[in-house]
């Protein structure tokens, strides 16, 4: 860990919020793990269906597709608020013995920039969703099958705020961890 006595060991995975977007962030993550489910039954489905009676279930591959991009948005916003999301530990606690005061200038950093970069994905991706929902855009094939992608593009937008929102509600938890000139030089 830190060389630091005021440090609480706190990095970017553990800068947990909560309160109440974390439990918006905590029921959208519950909606994709459901999801995850049923797109499993159903990939099951048709894998039976295909191989045992010759008959797979149309659209499937198509629908399981954009339901993996529309759960990893699902979830975006609970994995980072609750410190589950994915970075590079390995160099952050070579940093750590090194240069603790470089890490945590750099996980705030990278906390900023996260929510920056959701924040334009949010930006970007709202008028495709609004675009979607007035002009009724769909895939699939007509008259064989088709789907509305205006809710998957929501799901973009809606994950995209979240993480938007959850990155930037660590900073302040990893900003107290900043070892302040006087403190460190003591």
């Amino acid at each position: 860990m830190s060389s630091h006595p005021d440090d609480t060991g706190l990095n970017l995975a553990q800068a947990k919020s909560s309160g109440p977007f974390q439990r918006v962030a905590n029921v959208l993550a519950a909606i994709g793990t459901v999801w995850i489910f049923l797109l499993m039954f159903l990939i099951m489905a048709d894998v039976i269906g295909r191989n045992f009676f010759n008959s797979p279930i149309t659209g499937v591959a198509e629908f399981a597709g954009r339901s993996v991009v529309a759960i990893v948005f699902l979830q975006l916003g609970a994995a980072i608020g609750t410190g589950r999301m994915t970075q590079a530990e390995f160099l952050l606690q070579i940093m750590d013995r090194h240069a603790p005061r470089l890490r945590n200038v750099l996980e705030v950093f990278y906390a900023l920039v996260a929510t920056l970069l959701f924040a334009l994905l949010t930006y970007i991706a709202w008028p495709e969703f609004v675009i979607a929902w007035q002009s009724d855009e769909f895939f699939g094939v007509r008259g064989v099958y088709t789907v509305a992608t205006w809710p998957f593009k929501g799901l973009i937008v809606i994950g995209s705020a979240m993480a938007s929102v959850a990155y930037l509600l660590t900073v302040p938890a990893l900003w107290r961890r900043v070892p302040r000139a006087e403190a460190v030089s003591k």
